[in-house]
């Protein structure tokens, strides 16, 4: 028998699925006490270079509540051609097209290594992507250049097929037409107000009717019946070299802008009409609405500030004090605009450069809802933005993008269990059934949601309840399963399903409590329970959540710790839950849950970026990676703890936002003294070089890409390093330990041996 570890891993490169437990307490008490949900990490797209698509679509079962997807853990009759659902047992007839099955001659969905498989839906036309770019033009000159030659090179990437449109947005809003020869037109809006969908496409021209018009002459194989009723949406083939031009004579916003003011951005305006615009030419179809800004929204419906520039944007602590005052309403505005983009299976990406906030607090909706993507820089001049842009249209083994469009996923159980909520780049589709349960975590109250934007990395957290209960024993031997039905369109633009069922075993908690706890994946449970801990950060204050994650871990010691009443020092925790305290301590000193030092709009990106990620970069965010270089050895993987911090060593830390490389005291002195160019010293110039090799390999791999920081030992920067690492030696308790080795951290907070020390005299104290 594998290990659970192997298990667990061999299940997630096949399916994308991790679990919090694998094996499920077979009752409600039961589960309730368990304390961490039974829940899971889906990653609906997780790449498969070894799963092709099979070319027919999925057999459903009939019964008209259930339509469960044929599946190997159902039972088959061979002989009399039946199958029953595993979901609710119903026996369906096999469609004529398998009258040849018996068993040695299975269809794929049947044999056990297909538990994840992959359909091509055949009916239904095939629409282009579509590519909407809306750019900021009140940008400083060399920001512009920059930005306009990434959009120019964008276009060489997209396929030929694949139509693109552009806004431009300063003062006014201009949407450009694309489809006149030898001179630019565009049609332009004040950006002071607010256009319903319907009076944007009766001002576009658009709201005459497009299909039925095109399908009485026989359409071009090639051409769309759509592309010629949409002037401001044009294949890249045909107008490649037009939209070239016209981006390389993007102007700056004329408006004049006077000192001591911001310039009018009307942000909200364009976005409203980007939505607009595709709401009534391609409704759910994939589409992607590129917002480019430079700064904070500062007129019209959705502004964030005004243009005084001695005003200064809102800060948390204005936020406290109820003393921001465009904030509630502009983020109604994006609210609606991101639920009406939903609604269409559109996303909406904002790539937000800038050195103060741009208003992506408020705009945070449009990206989170519609599962678009949010890249923040101080620039468009940066190769983080640059590299980053390119990055998303980077091709899979195939040479198909990384992304597919207007994703549903459709989640069924078996009857012992109910589905609590999902929390990930997602919205609610509101489908009630009786896999619906009434206690809800994150976005729940559906057995489906819609996600608008996929790629290989998008991961969902999906919470649930087991019902069965206490006085209802299940068979000895009983399996639990779950259904993910995922459908979507390829980048490809053909429809696809993806179908993943699972089961896991039943147990007793009682009588068979030890395999539970064996089966406990600590690393998944960790990203699921900081998900509900970021979930509720969003509407809670942040010192009640704290105290939550608290509670909820000192119940965990309590129910799998092994102690004496009283007796901190007999505390032990087995292997399987040993590292889920480190993770709460670094999760509660994280990014997600403290805001101070970080403004409103960096909270809003890091906790955009931590509900999308799958395990392995999630774990990186909560407790970053540090690895030590030094003349003894190879690189070595260390502790996040200031007594990794030595004076002879390189150390290079991954916090996924960061990728730091900290030079400790002696080795940077040595390189002041230019040893590194000395002959003699090669060795050393080989130790400075290896942590910029790794780095440089990270920063390839990563989307969207890390901020590179190079300090040393007292160097401004440092502050990065040392604000991650576990505190084990501050200037409170440095001279009491009489140790040379490490650095001292100046800072009030716990370390983890206290946080420990107190977590167990909690948990085997009696009175919590």
């Amino acid at each position: 028998m594998a290990t659970y570890l192997e298990f667990i891993q061999q299940n997630e490169e096949r399916d994308g699925v991790r679990f919090s437990w694998n094996v499920w307490p077979s009752s409600r008490l039961e589960a309730t006490r368990m304390v961490v949900p039974l829940a899971c990490l889906l990653t609906p797209l997780k790449e498969r270079p070894d799963l092709p698509p099979v070319q027919y679509e999925p057999v459903l079962c009939g019964r008209p509540t259930c339509k469960a997807v044929l599946n190997p853990l159902c039972q088959v009759d061979y002989r009399a051609k039946l199958w029953a659902c595993n979901f609710c047992f119903q026996r369906n007839q096999f469609p004529p097209a398998y009258t040849g099955i018996s068993e040695v001659n299975q269809p794929a969905e049947l044999m056990p290594q297909f538990s994840t498989i992959e359909y091509m839906v055949q009916r239904g036309a095939q629409t282009p992507l579509i590519f909407l770019y809306v750019v900021d033009t009140c940008l400083e000159d060399d920001d512009l250049q920059a930005l306009k030659e990434s959009l120019q090179m964008s276009l060489s990437l997209l396929p030929p097929d694949a139509l693109v449109g552009l806004i431009t947005f300063g003062r006014m809003v201009q949407v450009h037409e694309l489809s006149c020869e030898g001179i630019s037109k565009s049609y332009v809006f004040r950006g002071t107000k607010d256009l319903t969908a319907k009076q944007i496409q009766d001002m576009l021209g658009l709201s005459k009717p497009a299909m039925p018009m095109q399908q009485t002459r026989p359409a071009h194989p090639q051409e769309h019946p759509f592309i010629s009723s949409s002037r401001f949406l044009q294949p890249v083939h045909k107008i490649d070299m037009n939209l070239t031009d016209l981006l390389g004579e993007l102007q700056r916003d004329p408006w004049p802008v006077t000192q001591g003011k911001r310039p009018l951005r009307s942000t909200g305006v364009a976005l409203s009409i980007a939505v607009g615009l595709l709401e009534g030419t391609f409704p759910n179809t994939g589409a992607r609405i590129m917002l480019f800004t430079g700064g904070p929204p500062t007129q019209g419906p959705g502004m964030v500030v005004g243009d005084e520039l001695k005003i200064p944007i809102r800060s948390w602590h204005d936020i406290e004090k109820d003393n921001a005052r465009f904030m509630k309403k502009a983020t109604k505005h994006y609210e609606m605009l991101a639920n009406r983009t939903a609604a269409n299976g559109h996303c909406i990406d904002i790539y937000a450069c800038a050195l103060d906030q741009t208003g992506l607090l408020e705009m945070k909706c449009c990206t989170n809802l519609t599962g678009g993507h949010m890249v923040m820089g101080d620039s468009f001049n940066t190769s983080l933005f640059k590299q980053t842009f390119q990055r998303i249209f980077s091709k899979d083994f195939n040479g198909d993008f990384r992304m597919a469009f207007g994703a549903t996923l459709e989640v069924k159980t078996s009857r012992e269990l109910k589905i609590a909520g999902a929390i990930g780049p997602c919205v609610s589709m509101n489908v009630k059934g009786p896999c619906v349960s009434e206690n809800e975590l994150g976005v729940g109250g559906t057995s489906q949601w819609k996600i608008c934007g996929l790629d290989p990395t998008s991961t969902l957290g999906i919470y649930f309840e087991v019902v069965n209960q206490h006085n209802a024993p299940i068979p000895q031997g009983g399996r639990g399963a779950i259904q993910f039905v995922t459908q979507f369109q390829h980048s490809s633009t053909q429809r696809r399903i993806r179908v993943t069922t699972i089961a896991r075993n039943w147990a007793d908690a009682q009588s068979q409590l030890r395999h539970i706890e064996a089966a406990f994946d600590q690393e998944a449970a960790a990203v699921l329970m900081a998900r509900l801990g970021v979930f509720r950060a969003e509407s809670e204050e942040g010192p009640d959540v704290l105290r939550w994650l608290d509670r909820q871990l000192i119940r965990l010691c309590q129910k799998f710790g092994q102690y004496n009443k009283e007796d901190p020092t007999s505390f032990r925790l087995s292997d399987s839950f040993s590292l889920y305290p480190q993770f709460m301590f670094h999760l509660r000193r994280s990014p997600f849950l403290q805001v101070f030092n970080n403004s409103p709009d960096e909270s809003s990106y890091y906790r955009h970026h931590f509900a999308r990620q799958d395990l392995t970069q999630s774990l990186i965010m909560i407790q970053p990676i540090l690895y030590s270089y030094s003349f003894h050895g190879p690189p070595e993987p260390v502790l996040l703890d200031s007594s990794s911090i030595l004076a002879d060593r390189i150390l290079l830390m991954d916090t996924f936002f960061q990728i730091v490389i900290y030079l400790g005291e002696t080795i940077a002195q040595w390189r002041k003294a230019g040893y590194q160019d000395m002959p003699e010293y090669e060795n050393f110039k080989h130790l400075l070089q290896a942590p910029l090799d790794d780095a440089q390999e990270i920063l390839q791999a990563r989307f969207p890409m890390p901020r590179y920081i190079n300090t040393e030992h007292g160097g401004s920067q440092a502050r990065f390093l040392l604000s991650k690492v576990n505190p084990s030696q501050t200037h409170n308790n440095l001279y009491a330990w009489g140790q040379e080795t490490g650095a001292p951290i100046l800072t009030d907070d716990v370390s983890l041996q206290v946080f420990m020390d107190h977590l167990k005299k909690l948990a085997v104290s009696s009175a919590t």
